[in-house]
C-alpha cells in the first residue's frame, strides 16, 4: 500500500475521464468540512469555453478514483448521467452550510458514505 500526502492545489485542474477515456472536464475545486477536514465534494466544470458557460457538479470525492499513471480522475458514471446530476454554475455557488446538496448529491451518485451522517445530525 503506498500512501502519501498532496497539497490541494495540486488536484485543481486535474482531468476527470470516464471508464472509457471521454473527458468529463477537470477539477475545479475542493470542498472540504471545517469539523472534520474530510473532503466532501469535488467540483468537477464541464462544458462551457474558456470557463464561459462551464457547469458545475459537487461529485462525491468517494466517488472519484485517482488513476496515478494517467495523472486524472475516473468517475464511473456515462455522459448522459452527469448531465442530468445535480449541478450549479460559477455565479451560484451552494452555501457553505448547505448540507441539502451534499445529501442530494451523495443519493444521485448512489453513495452511502459516514460523512454524509455527519451532516445530518448538525
Amino acid at each position: 500500500m503506498r500512501l502519501g500526502a498532496l497539497s490541494a492545489s495540486t488536484f485543481l485542474g486535474d482531468p476527470v475521464l470516464n471508464p472509457d477515456d471521454v473527458k468529463f472536464g477537470k477539477i475545479d475545486e475542493l470542498m472540504i468540512d471545517l469539523d472534520t477536514g474530510c473532503i466532501v465534494y469535488a467540483v468537477l466544470s464541464f462544458g462551457g469555453f474558456l470557463g464561459l458557460g462551464d457547469k458545475l457538479f459537487a461529485i462525491p470525492w468517494v466517488s472519484l478514483q485517482v488513476d496515478r499513471d494517467e495523472e486524472c480522475f475516473r468517475l464511473d458514471i456515462d455522459q448522459e448521467t452527469l448531465e442530468k446530476a445535480p449541478g450549479f454554475d460559477h455565479d451560484h455557488w451552494p452555501e457553505p452550510k448547505d448540507f441539502g446538496l451534499v445529501t442530494t448529491v451523495n443519493k444521485f451518485y448512489d453513495v452511502d458514505h459516514p460523512f454524509e451522517k455527519l451532516t445530518r445530525d448538525r
